[in-house]
C-alpha cells in the first residue's frame, strides 16, 4: 500500500502547478491513446512470456489509471480510492460463492451467477437485456466478434460441431469470390467482413483466441520478413530488385533459419 500511495503522490505532483508541463497539459481525451497503447504493451509482454518486462508494462498501465483518477480528483468527480472501493465492492458482490453462502462449482455456473447478479443490479429482467449487452464497441474487431459469438452460443445459437462452422466459412469464401467477379458496389467489403466473422467463429470452436492468433501470425511474418531483408542485404541486393521466384526462395530460406538448431560453441 505504501508503493501505491507513493505513486499517487508522484502523479499528484506531476499534475501540480510546479509539476511537469506535459502532464499538466493532459486531459481525459488526450490520455486515451496512451491508455490503449499501454494495454497492448502488456499484452505483448504476455504473448512473449516476458515476465521480466511484465512488471514494468503493468506499471505503465497502472500509471494511466492513476492519471485518469487524478484528473477526476482535480475536477471533484472521484479519486483513486473511489476507483479501488468500487471494484472491491463489485468483486465481493459478484462473488457470493466466495464471500457469502451462494453455490457455484464450475466456471459456467459462476458466469451465470455473475450475469444474474448484474441483471439484478441494473433492475433489468432477462427479457429486457440482450445476451449481447455490454460488449464494448471499442474492442478490436476480432476480439469483439469472438465475444459476440460466445454470448450467442451461450444462448444456444451455435453450430453443434466445428464442421458446421467450417462449412459456413467455406460458404462465405465462395460468396466473396462471387462478389469479386461481379464487383457490385460495397459487396466485397460486406462479404469479406462475413468471411472474417466466420473465421473468428471457427477459431472459437477450435478453442483458439482469434486476436492472439493474429498477433502471433503478425509477429511470425515480421520475423521472417526481417530475416529475408537481412539475407538479401547479405547477398548485396534488396527485395525490390528480386523476381517472384527469387523472393520465394529467400522467404523459404528465412523460414529455414527458424528451424535450424543453434551451433555449439
Amino acid at each position: 500500500m505504501e508503493s501505491l500511495s507513493r505513486l499517487a503522490s508522484i502523479v499528484a505532483k506531476l499534475r501540480s502547478p510546479g509539476g511537469c508541463p506535459w502532464d499538466r497539459a493532459q486531459t481525459f481525451d488526450s490520455l486515451k491513446p496512451f491508455l490503449l497503447e499501454e494495454c497492448y504493451e502488456v499484452l505483448e509482454a504476455l504473448d512473449r512470456r516476458d515476465y521480466d518486462a511484465l512488471p514494468s508494462e503493468l506499471g505503465d498501465l497502472l500509471l494511466q489509471i492513476f492519471l485518469q483518477a487524478e484528473l477526476a480528483s482535480e475536477q471533484g468527480l472521484f479519486d483513486i480510492r473511489r476507483v479501488a472501493d468500487l471494484i472491491a465492492e463489485k468483486l465481493e458482490r459478484r462473488h457470493p460463492h466466495v464471500f457469502a453462502q451462494a453455490q457455484a462449482r464450475t466456471p459456467a455456473e459462476v458466469l451465470e451467477l455473475w450475469r444474474r447478479l448484474k441483471r439484478e443490479e441494473t433492475g433489468r429482467s432477462p427479457e429486457d437485456e440482450s445476451r449481447l449487452a455490454g460488449i464494448p464497441l471499442a474492442l478490436p474487431a476480432l476480439q469483439r466478434a469472438q465475444k459476440l459469438q460466445a454470448r450467442a452460443a451461450a444462448a444456444g445459437f451455435d453450430w453443434q460441431h466445428a464442421q458446421g462452422a467450417l462449412q459456413q466459412l467455406l460458404s462465405e469464401l465462395e460468396e466473396l469470390e462471387q462478389a469479386r467477379q461481379a464487383q457490385p458496389p460495397g459487396a466485397l467489403a460486406d462479404e469479406l467482413g462475413d468471411l472474417l466473422f466466420s473465421l473468428v467463429n471457427l477459431a472459437r470452436f477450435l478453442g483458439v483466441d482469434a486476436e492472439s492468433a493474429l498477433r502471433q501470425a503478425c509477429r511470425k511474418f515480421e520475423t521472417r520478413f526481417r530475416a529475408a531483408e537481412a539475407l538479401a542485404h547479405a547477398q548485396g541486393t534488396d527485395l525490390e530488385s528480386l523476381s517472384a521466384e527469387e523472393l520465394d526462395r529467400l522467404w523459404r530460406a528465412a523460414k529455414d533459419q527458424e528451424t535450424k538448431p543453434e551451433s555449439g560453441p
